[in-house]
């Protein structure tokens, strides 16, 4: 190769392009990036008014927020680390909603605070009160008593949980919105699987997966295995006063009728079932390689 070929201008060997420059950049994007937020929230100001004009409404939109993570994740590229673009725009996601209409976040810190502490400062920032509860059913009391909070519970809630689900199931009891983290992927720092709960949305809830309470006299075992073949999941069964109390995922296109019929296949003809609730299918993305060791100039 000829010595007189030069390095393209802006490349690591353009010697041109020093440090001073490179912090001049960050500064104007840094400067932009907050001009964007103040822009965004003067958009968020009509939003306000004009929802007012038109007698309000829920701010919470589940379906378009789902939407709105996955078309983050698809094209996010570079070294910075999927969680710390999630986290941020969760923050101002969650922030904004907030700034529309206050509300709390009611979680369940029962089987353990510093978890689901970290899964909803990771969702939800720090401007949206955190409150504690001992136990799914004070946050689902909670967020029933309220004018618009929302509720964090535990998938899992322990050997020893009560059928919690169960309090969802009168219409205009609270109801599974989200289930989180909805960016799945190995080592998620705020991975412990939740639900979201909120009183009854008129309207923008995703019904990709319709969560239901299923309530049979006992266990039969070929129950899993035809669940699993329609799509759906069982998430958790608990003892109760009619026998065992079940927490049921399914595919939004399975129509009542046939989920039904799967129970009565596996020997259940007396199974009482009501939804609870529906959320986004969740976007599975690969583990991000972590990025190499960099200096101090951010």
């Amino acid at each position: 190769m000829s010595a007189d070929v030069k390095s393209p201008p802006g490349s690591a060997a353009d010697p041109v392009v020093d440090l001073a420059t490179l912090r001049v950049d960050i500064d104007r994007i840094d400067q932009e990036m907050h001009e964007l937020l103040i822009e965004r929230s003067a958009i968020i100001d009509k939003l306000i008014a004009i929802k007012a004009r038109q007698g309000g409404g829920s701010a919470f939109r589940p379906g378009r927020e789902a939407d709105m993570m996955r078309r983050i994740a698809m094209r996010h590229r570079g070294l910075l680390p999927l969680d710390t673009v999630e986290g941020i725009w969760r923050i101002i996601i969650s922030t904004f909603t907030y700034v529309q209409a206050p509300y709390s976040v009611h979680v369940d810190t029962a089987a353990g605070d510093a978890m689901m502490r970290d899964s909803a400062r990771f969702h939800f920032g720090f401007t949206v009160p955190f409150i504690p509860h001992y136990g799914a059913l004070g946050v689902i009391d909670a967020v029933q008593a309220s004018q618009g909070d929302l509720g964090m519970v535990r998938m899992d809630s322990g050997a020893m949980a009560l059928p919690w689900w169960h309090r969802l199931a009168p219409p205009e009891a609270p109801k599974i919105i989200a289930r989180l983290p909805f960016v799945e992927r190995p080592d998620h720092p705020a991975g412990v699987p939740a639900f979201v709960l909120s009183l009854p949305l008129a309207e923008a809830a995703s019904r990709d997966v319709v969560i239901y309470e299923a309530s049979i006299l006992r266990w039969r075992d070929a129950l899993p295995e035809l669940v699993g073949r329609a799509g759906g999941e069982i998430l958790g069964n608990v003892g109760s006063e009619l026998g065992l109390s079940i927490l049921l995922a399914m595919p939004g296109n399975v129509p009542l009728a046939d989920l039904k019929a799967l129970f009565v296949q596996a020997g259940h003809r007396d199974v009482r079932l009501a939804e609870i609730g529906s959320h986004a299918a969740r976007h599975q993305v690969h583990r991000h390689p972590a990025p190499a060791e960099v200096s101090a100039d951010t």
